[in-house]
């Protein structure tokens, strides 16, 4: 059996006031200088207490910079963003520079990287420390809309008893496609959008949380408003949503 992932460094006070040079005196700055940005919602956050996890869609580079510099800092402080570990934990150097700026912990998303983080979402909530989960999985190559969300931010929710903020990232597509590794000339817009905490009601299903949370993403992606509500998608051809046809080990596995 592999031996468990530390978590001493997510609650480190060196890597904490590094994040904080990184993060608040560095990146901010230039998110600024590159994007014009908007959050909205932010007063949905006013009385949340950690743990929490942080539901956001994804489609560029640039989602994870607006969440660690935008949202409060009284939160970012400690926040914990899911990273694919195939990709991000490819090389020593992007492992060192992700973890600094956005205090990551892997995701596996491929059979050769099965095992890597295990149970260190779980293990990071259990410990009071909020995470971010991006539950499309990856980045889409679209304008709008957000892909069908997996099950691991409603699983986590469930088994931790812990509150989901949904979270809509609206612009960074066009600010910052696919295959591009810094934002367009001119500042384009950006928003992030906060709605209210959703928490796992007595009994709910992991299918049904993921597509409360999906419904809610979508429809502030949608419109932009921290209020919107969204009706939650089923496929018709497929009344078992693949959330519902896992096993609950698979299900925290997915964002461990």
């Amino acid at each position: 059996m592999s031996e468990l992932a530390s978590t001493k460094r997510y609650h480190a006070a060196w890597h904490r006031w590094a994040r904080f040079v990184a993060q608040r005196v560095l990146l901010r700055p230039v998110v600024h200088l590159t994007t014009k940005v908007s959050v909205l919602g932010a007063e949905n956050l006013d009385d949340l207490d950690a743990p929490f996890i942080v539901v956001a869609n994804h489609s560029s580079h640039l989602d994870a910079p607006l969440l660690v510099t935008e949202l409060p800092r009284r939160y970012t402080r400690t926040l914990a963003v899911n990273a694919a570990a195939d990709y991000f934990y490819r090389w020593w150097w992007m492992k060192a520079a992700t973890s600094l700026f956005f205090n990551t912990y892997p995701v596996s998303r491929t059979n050769a990287d099965m095992g890597k983080g295990r149970g260190l979402a779980n293990r990071l909530l259990s410990e009071d420390v909020p995470v971010v989960v991006f539950p499309e999985g990856t980045r889409r190559n679209t304008e709008s809309g957000v892909k069908r969300f997996k099950p691991g931010a409603a699983a986590l929710s469930i088994a931790q008893g812990v509150p989901c903020v949904p979270v809509a990232i609206i612009g960074t597509s066009d600010a910052m496609p696919v295959g591009h590794f810094w934002p367009k000339p001119g500042r384009p817009p950006v928003t992030v959008v906060i709605g209210a905490p959703i928490h796992p009601e007595a009994g709910e299903r992991t299918r049904d949380l993921t597509e409360r949370l999906e419904a809610k993403v979508a429809a502030m992606v949608a419109t932009g408003d921290p209020d919107a509500e969204g009706k939650p998608l089923r496929d018709a051809a497929s009344p078992e949503h693949p959330a519902e046809q896992a096993s609950d080990h698979a299900q925290k596995e997915e964002a461990s």
